[in-house]
């Protein structure tokens, strides 16, 4: 997709979430979606990024967008689309941000040129639908360009940036380099952490909004036994390995197929300490179909290399991993299917190098599965070390991994108490109401600055 995409979604009502609120926590987002409703009463909010499927952003769109439009208020979604000499370029600030070069290309005068050309393509047709007054939520580097035209247009807009690094290194300064004069003109910044946004970001413009999670999502809904069993043991899923397991315990990590989610690391871990796991554990990496998101040009080429490491294993280790590729034609079934590994799952992990905020642990948090993830990034906020899971301080060391895996999988009463702690941390910290309040006390004060 290279135009701009006008992303439809049908309204869903906030009741919906009143029955795991608190009683207060019903009271403060009502008296919160009453005053949106009062100061957007004349105008559009629009969400602008770069994919309407496939990865954490995309999906935490369908579930904001559609609980904001419950509210009556008009909330919309446009996707920005680009060839994929843009999408190299915005990769490379993608995995820069996180600390690493990626694909070792530059960041110079040509990859700007790139970059502004695919938005000067993009601009005109964002600008004929964006009215002065209105707020734009502009998400991630692909869309960063948009803020002077937005700005200029008369909206009032908000970078919201879902990646970074705590410890800013040659990289980083490289990746922020290069978006600064992008991100300048917006009127406020958005990130998960603080300590991802760099110096020269305005602090009393600088907001920290966490993502959330819908329970209600093909992805997180409940599932019975029988509709796990059948969506785990599909057809097609398996692309190296014998069929899954029946029975037994089993690790899974779900994540894109991108370098700095570590797949591979974690199936290099698994068969370098496999004497040390119990004798019926099998692991299992899915991610999603490598064609299936359009914004990420690494994800063929990462999944190639997961599976030339896996043919590369000893036999025993090719015996108990299993490489999933799910297929993204249908988002509602690859979401169910995702939802029912998390469920069949005995230990999730998460062994990224860096992560911004990871999705893929709040979703078996909420559960009730015992998430084991590198201390990284969001994560740190998400997981309490020893209580709602397993933080693991090096990402790297392998050895580390397969200790803590060794005593979650020993001790099913640990297992059930970590995954009870789970839910709740998510209930209490990671609903749509905090998430949409967050918005909503944002846009007030945007607009009383206006």
């Amino acid at each position: 997709m290279t135009g701009v995409q006008v992303v439809p979604v049908e309204p869903v009502a906030l009741q919906r979430l009143a029955p795991l609120l608190t009683p207060e926590r019903v009271e403060r987002l009502e008296a919160h979606v009453a005053e949106a409703r009062r100061l957007l009463a004349t105008r559009s909010v629009w969400n602008v990024n770069s994919t309407a499927r496939g990865g954490g952003v995309a999906e935490m769109l369908h579930t904001l967008v559609a609980y904001a439009a419950g509210t009556g208020v008009d909330v919309r979604w446009l996707v920005v689309g680009g060839e994929s000499d843009f999408f190299a370029v915005t990769k490379r600030l993608h995995n820069r941000l996180h600390g690493v070069p990626g694909d070792a290309g530059a960041l110079d005068a040509a990859a700007r040129a790139t970059y502004d050309a695919t938005l000067a393509r993009q601009r005109d047709q964002v600008l004929e639908l964006v009215r002065p007054g209105d707020l734009v939520l502009l998400h991630d580097p692909q869309t960063a360009g948009l803020a002077q035209p937005l700005r200029d247009r008369g909206a009032l807009v908000a970078w919201r940036c879902h990646v970074g690094l705590d410890e800013h290194d040659e990289w980083t300064r490289e990746a922020w380099g290069f978006l600064r004069p992008l991100v300048e003109p917006a009127h406020a910044c958005i990130f998960s952490r603080e300590s991802f946004a760099p110096d020269w970001v305005d602090r009393r413009w600088l907001r920290v909004i966490p993502p959330s999670l819908d329970p209600f999502s093909p992805k997180n809904t409940d599932l019975d036994d029988r509709e796990v069993a059948r969506l785990v043991h599909r057809e097609g899923l398996v692309v190296e390995g014998a069929p899954l397991p029946v029975d037994g315990k089993v690790v899974l990590q779900v994540s894109r197929w991108d370098r700095l989610k570590d797949m591979a690391g974690v199936l290099e871990a698994f068969a370098d300490h496999l004497d040390e796991l119990p004798s019926d554990t099998h692991l299992v990496l899915a991610g999603p179909e490598a064609s299936g998101v359009a914004d990420d040009p690494e994800a063929a080429e990462v999944l190639a290399e997961c599976r030339e490491r896996w043919r590369s294993l000893p036999a025993a280790a090719r015996e108990r991993s299993h490489l999933l590729s799910v297929p993204m034609d249908d988002l509602e079934a690859n979401a169910r299917t995702v939802n029912a590994l998390q469920r069949w799952s005995t230990v999730v992990v998460q062994k990224s190098l860096a992560e911004g905020f990871g999705l893929t642990v709040t979703e078996p948090m909420w559960k009730a599965r015992p998430v084991v993830a590198s201390a990284v990034g969001g994560i740190r906020d998400q997981v309490e070390d020893g209580v709602s899971g397993v933080l693991l301080r090096d990402p790297r060391d392998g050895a580390g991994l397969a200790r803590a895996l060794s005593s979650l999988l020993g001790d099913a009463g640990r297992r059930e108490a970590m995954g009870r702690a789970a839910h709740l941390r998510v209930r209490d910290h990671y609903l749509a109401d905090r998430h949409l309040i967050q918005y909503v006390e944002l846009f007030a004060q945007l607009l009383g600055e206006a």
